[in-house]
Formats: C-alpha cells, sequence, structure tokens
C-alpha cells in the first residue's frame, strides 16, 4: 500500500481509503452490516488505514460501525468523519425530509437542517466520538458549505478543538474553489473530500490545481462513479428501493452500454498492472494532478481487499495517458 500526507497535518493516510456512506444503508437500498462490518475489518488487514464516515450516513449507523471495527486497533486507522449535517435538531437551515428511500420536501418524521455554527460543531463532535467509541477523530470535515456562518467562526472553532485535542487535522467538503480560498485564508486546511472520477472531472479547471499550489490534499469520493466504473453493472442490474441507483441517469442500459464498451479499451492496460478493471480505475485517479486519496465504498470483504489492491504501486504516465486518450473518445457521448 502507497500512503501519502494529509496536506500539512503530519498525518499519513493510505491512498485507497474506505469510504461508508452505503455502511450506513440509507439511500443504498439497505445494508448488510455484518458484510459491512467485515469489509472495514478486511480493508484495514489489507494496508487501508484511511477511514471515512460522516453522521448523517444512516443518521450514525455508519459512524457506529465503524466504531465498533476499530474497537482495539485504533491505532491502525486515520479516522475520518464529517459535521454540518443534523437531524430533527432545531439547528441551522432546512435542507430536506427523509425517509427510509431518500429524501423528499414532504415533511417526515427526520427532518434535516445543515449549520456549521461553532456551538452546533462542537455538539455534533462529541456525538460522533460516542459513536466512534474513541476520544479524538484524525480529520473533522465540514461536510456542506454554511453560507450562514462566517468562515472565520467555523475555522476559528475548528482550529480550537485541534488545540484540545479533539481532532488532528482539518477539511472540506462539497465546497468550491471560493469556499476553499476563504478556508485557507482563515487557518490550516489539510484536506478537501469532492465528487471526482473520469466521469465527473469538474474540478480539473479550478479546485484541483489550487489544491496541488496550496499543499490541500483532495480526497475524492466516488471514484468508481457509484460502482458504474467497476465494469461489473451489467443492462440488465436491478435496484431495490430506495437505491440511489435506481434512477441515476448513469445506470440507464444506453449509458451502460457506452460506459462498458470504454472499460473493455482499458483492460490490455489493468493486464499489464495486474489490475482489475476497478483497481485501474481507482488507480489513475490517485494519479490526476491534485488527488491525493480515493475513498471507495466496499459492502463486503471481497470489494474491500480488491479496492485496497489499487494502491499497490502507481501507474506509470504512459499508461495514464493510454487511459486519458479512450476517456477522450468516449466521455463525451456519456450522460
Amino acid at each position: 500500500m502507497q500512503y501519502r500526507p494529509l496536506g500539512p497535518s503530519g498525518i499519513e493516510a493510505s491512498v485507497v481509503g474506505v469510504g461508508t456512506w452505503a455502511t450506513g444503508g440509507w439511500m443504498w437500498g439497505g445494508t448488510d452490516e455484518k458484510a459491512a462490518t467485515e469489509a472495514i475489518s478486511a480493508a484495514i488487514d489489507a494496508g487501508i488505514t484511511l477511514i471515512d464516515t460522516a453522521p448523517i450516513y444512516g443518521f450514525g449507523r455508519a459512524e457506529e460501525i465503524v466504531g465498533e471495527v476499530i474497537a482495539g486497533r485504533r491505532d491502525k486507522v486515520i479516522l475520518a468523519t464529517k459535521c454540518a449535517f443534523v437531524w430533527n435538531k432545531d439547528e441551522g437551515t432546512f435542507i430536506y425530509y427523509a425517509h427510509k428511500n431518500g429524501v423528499t420536501q414532504e415533511p417526515t418524521d427526520t427532518q434535516v437542517n445543515y449549520s456549521l455554527r461553532p456551538e452546533s460543531i462542537r455538539w455534533e463532535v462529541e456525538q460522533s466520538l460516542k459513536r466512534l467509541n474513541t476520544d479524538y477523530i484524525d480529520l473533522l470535515q465540514a461536510h456542506y458549505p454554511d453560507d450562514k456562518t462566517p468562515v472565520s467562526d467555523t475555522m476559528a472553532t475548528l482550529l480550537d478543538l485541534k488545540k484540545e485535542g479533539k481532532i488532528r487535522a482539518i477539511g472540506i467538503s462539497n465546497a468550491n474553489v471560493d469556499h476553499l480560498k476563504q478556508y485557507c485564508e482563515a487557518g490550516q486546511l489539510d484536506a478537501d473530500q469532492e465528487k471526482y472520477s473520469m466521469l465527473d472531472r469538474q474540478l480539473d479547471t479550478e479546485q484541483l490545481p489550487y489544491s496541488d499550489e496550496h499543499n490541500v490534499s483532495m480526497l475524492a469520493y466516488s471514484p468508481l462513479a457509484l460502482g458504474v466504473l467497476t465494469g461489473k453493472i451489467t443492462q440488465e442490474r436491478e435496484f431495490p428501493e430506495g437505491d440511489l441507483r435506481k434512477k441515476h441517469r448513469r445506470f440507464k442500459p444506453d449509458n451502460l452500454k457506452k460506459i462498458n464498451a470504454m472499460l473493455d479499451e482499458f483492460k490490455p492496460i489493468a493486464d499489464r498492472n495486474d489490475f482489475t478493471i476497478a483497481q485501474l480505475v481507482i488507480a489513475w485517479t490517485i494519479m490526476q494532478r491534485g488527488v491525493t486519496h480515493a475513498l471507495v465504498g466496499a459492502r463486503n470483504p471481497k470489494h474491500a481487499v480488491e479496492n485496497a489492491g489499487a494502491g499497490r504501486h502507481f501507474l506509470g504516465e504512459d499508461d495514464v495517458t493510454a487511459m486519458n486518450q479512450i476517456l477522450e473518445r468516449h466521455t463525451a457521448d456519456i450522460e
């Protein structure tokens, strides 16, 4: 496994990390908690140190599962979680209601707001520490921008938590380059977590170059584009109710056909590197300028070990160039 720093924090983490959005089950059609627990454990055994989670993933359940897995091996992991989304609490700005199959604007028993007010951040951190069964968080990330709270107030709170030893590094997520600049001006920002894949490259123009130039690590989430870039999803695949992929444009039969045709062209490159298609795609991701780590979901041990294998070695420039040429031929036709 290869390892890289998390910005200037002094922390090093595996270039491939575990993302636990699906672990919480919500928006993924539920979860097999035994398999999810075994997957995270297998990832650690395979050399992955970076585990990323968030309170909103399953409304606390993903954090609880992570806490159960790392009990007795806390020193083996770099634990990342987030703050901003709160539910059933009179705090912040309303964003949506939630039900078992996703989100809605119609009232339900679960109302989700977002807030980065100092008092809310501190409350969230205490809740996360309990669920994760730990007394410190390695990387705390502002999960979603809160334009009603000055960045200076949010950053001051995060810096205070760092001084107190409750967190070791500071990150943001789902932000734009202006947010990134504001945080960097307010204090030491170590990481930015954003959606990034071969099919999602909006960050290439400004945000990734800025991160690279200012030593802010970029944690790419969904590098396999919700699994569509594994090459394992066929046009016949059916997703259960509550799985966000059921109605996602990427999983329409015509798109799947185009995507899988592109992935077929990657096979000789994958074979040369002794990679599966999924491993090759992850390896390509961490070779992009500014991208330092890739967060990949795993719902069973087999997938976790496969994902970890993508961090065995870095791709050569010739292979990256060949893949980019293939991408140029195909991605314009993919929704």
